[in-house]
């Protein structure tokens, strides 16, 4: 009669066995049915039980070293649980082997099934990502793709200054105009085609001829750049609203979804301005309790284009010692550097911990140089270095604040990382 193999078994004991001796494998198997035999009535007999099929072949492997055997047994079953557990306890009670003492223990009883599904489990994992990768898209992608190519594709040249622009410029009666050619992609892919970018800080004559026929929304970066673009535009140009991006944020980096609220909370542009005098105001109020050491430079012109630097404080004498930062500030960075896990970017803020800006990781350190002053505190995603703690020491920033320090804190930074917060 055909015996119950471990491909087919629903359960499989395992145990362990140590001898004090030297034994045989015919030696176990013989102890095995002996000694159990007629200690668990007729219907659990081990013979039967493998003549019927529902117990398999009985697997012994051992092993002799210094005078003593060690092995494993493995006992297949198609019982159910509870008969599969008794007939594994029973091993336990083998004493002797032949004529040295013995020990068995049953160390787990494996569910066969539950190794198999989770074998079908990891398999149907590859097959659906392999048919993923290789089945034709849904129509509603290709849709999708050549709709995004066809935008993208529809970027033209505008005016004597060539700005980059949508297609619907002429025929629109609104128009929303941003800061560079990246911003345009980016309303472009999402469906907006009555977009023009200033190309620079200096507003085109281009746009403010454009100002004097349509209705006009300036829709510019969430950082204290957007604010000075804002305030030339409406210098220049009639401006009729305003709108942001969501702080730290860049228009070119916004979803669909960010864009339209977006666009949906835009301001009059008399509102706009009253906002930006009033944060003004408070920087100036900050401005009196610092004192003013810096000197006048030659490139002023240069560093004053730069996004970041605009509307910044003057630069404070560097601190005596170390600042101790308060709960409050605790409580911002630490929520700013969470923010940042796995961006690789970095935030620039300032006394009011307001973020000036966001900046790629590998931007920072020049970042830092060219705004030279008024940067309160710098939060990254990655890890303090030497050269970057000259830097910060160099701008006077107050603190640091990353994952992790490769240095320690001098007497002008203070270094906080995330195990501080």
């Amino acid at each position: 009669m055909a015996k119950i193999a471990q491909v087919s078994a629903k359960y499989i004991v395992h145990a362990e066995i140590n001898i004090e001796g030297v034994v045989d494998r015919p030696d176990v198997i013989g102890a095995i049915f002996g000694q159990t035999e007629g200690l668990l009535g007729s219907d659990l007999e081990l013979r039967e039980l493998q003549r019927s099929g529902r117990i398999g072949r009985i697997e012994v492997n051992i092993e002799t070293k210094s005078g003593k055997s060690y092995g494993t047994i493995i006992v297949p079953s198609s019982l159910d649980k509870a008969e599969t557990s008794i007939v594994g306890a029973s091993l336990e009670i083998i004493q002797r082997i032949g004529p040295c003492n013995a020990k068995i223990k049953v160390t787990n009883i494996e569910d066969v099934r539950v190794s198999k599904r989770q074998f079908v489990v990891d398999r149907a994992k590859q097959l659906l990502k392999n048919l993923i990768e290789t089945v034709m898209p849904d129509s509603q992608e290709l849709a999708d793709e050549v709709a995004y190519a066809v935008r993208v594709m529809e970027i033209q040249e505008y005016g004597k200054e060539r700005l980059p622009a949508g297609p619907a410029v002429d025929e629109s009666d609104e128009l929303l105009v941003v800061e560079g050619r990246a911003d345009v992609l980016n309303l472009l892919k999402h469906g907006f085609k009555n977009v023009i970018a200033m190309n620079g800080t200096n507003v085109p004559e281009t746009i403010a001829e454009l100002s004097k026929k349509k209705t006009i929304t300036a829709f510019v970066d969430g950082d204290r750049g957007g604010d000075l673009i804002i305030k030339e535009l409406g210098a220049v140009s009639e401006l009729d609203f305003v709108t942001k991006a969501p702080d730290g944020k860049e228009v070119e980096e916004l979803t669909k979804k960010e864009i339209h609220k977006a666009l949906r909370n835009r301001v009059a542009f008399e509102q706009a301005k009253t906002e930006i005098q009033a944060s003004e105001k408070d920087a100036k109020s900050v401005d009196r309790r610092v004192p003013d050491r810096r000197v006048p430079s030659r490139d002023y012109k240069e560093r004053r284009t730069h996004p970041l630097q605009r509307g910044l404080p003057p630069r404070a004498p560097p601190p005596s010692k170390p600042k101790v930062p308060t709960p409050r500030e605790k409580e911002v960075f630490g929520a700013m550097l969470e923010d940042l896990i796995g961006t690789r970017g970095a935030y620039i803020l300032d006394p009011k911990l307001n973020i000036l800006g966001k900046v790629p990781l590998s931007e920072l350190q020049g970042t830092i140089k060219s705004l030279k002053s008024g940067i309160y505190a710098v939060v990254f995603d990655g890890v303090i270095d030497k050269d970057t703690l000259i830097t910060a020491e160099r701008a006077y920033v107050n603190f640091l604040v990353a994952m992790d320090t490769k240095v320690k804190a001098t007497g002008r930074v203070t270094i906080l990382i995330s195990d501080n917060l």
